[in-house]
């Protein structure tokens, strides 16, 4: 088994939504996504998805966008992003997903050896404009994030993986609640989406010796990136 990451697919079936706004790149980004993913991903991994799926505003038109994820290779691992407006209470989604998909919130999932957890993040203090109802936000997503971390650790697993839809750190890379969290429970690897048009060379890569992964899609030019595999001794 090997594990992918994808974020920001930003489909938008039902709801139209060109993503060009974001530069010329993204003409045509939800063939691309296909097409690449059936290129490295097999029947028998698993794809982290963390946030901004869908542009769709209720249920069943974000289940229309995400119809042909699920039916490409691999287990399918979801996390809610800021445009995620869609997303409903986890029992709901849960019940409502297809075959081969999962949601992870205040929770953690565990498949083979490998744990996932994880939570949607926010802006952090020092961001422009960082104001009353972001700081209450931040806090409320340090709590999500230590009940994911705590959850994951009960179930056991031989490497874990940290799903964030924001980075977790500041734009200029200083210390977070996120950033204290990953150094307390020292995850194997975090992923993390939401920046658009960023050069991966120039984000975070690592945090105290945590590899840090942007997977916004276009930085990965569409194509899911491996994070773990079984040279790193992830076992079934």
């Amino acid at each position: 088994m090997r594990v992918f990451a994808i974020a920001d697919l930003h489909l938008a079936f039902v709801t139209p939504k060109p993503m060009t706004v974001f530069g010329p790149t993204w003409a045509g980004h939800p063939d691309a996504i296909f097409d690449r993913w059936r290129d490295v991903v097999r029947p028998d991994d698993v794809v982290l998805l963390p946030g901004d799926l869908s542009w769709a505003m209720k249920l069943p038109d974000a289940l229309t966008d995400l119809a042909p994820i699920a039916a490409l290779p691999g287990t399918k691992v979801l996390l809610r992003g800021n445009h995620d407006y869609w997303w409903p209470s986890i029992s709901k989604l849960r019940a409502a997903l297809p075959s081969g998909m999962y949601a992870v919130q205040n929770d953690a999932l565990r498949f083979g050896d490998v744990v996932v957890c994880g939570t949607r993040g926010w802006s952090t203090p020092g961001s422009d404009e960082f104001g009353a109802e972001d700081a209450r936000i931040y806090a409320r997503e340090q709590e999500r994030l230590k009940l994911s971390l705590d959850a994951a650790g009960r179930l056991g697993g031989a490497r874990t993986v940290l799903m964030l839809h924001y980075p977790p750190t500041s734009a200029n890379f200083s210390a977070t609640g996120f950033t204290a969290l990953i150094e307390a429970y020292r995850p194997d690897a975090v992923v993390y989406g939401h920046l658009h048009g960023a050069n991966p060379e120039r984000t975070l890569r690592r945090w105290q010796g945590t590899p840090a992964h942007l997977v916004a899609a276009d930085a990965l030019q569409f194509t899911p990136k491996l994070i773990l595999d079984d040279a790193l001794n992830v076992m079934i």
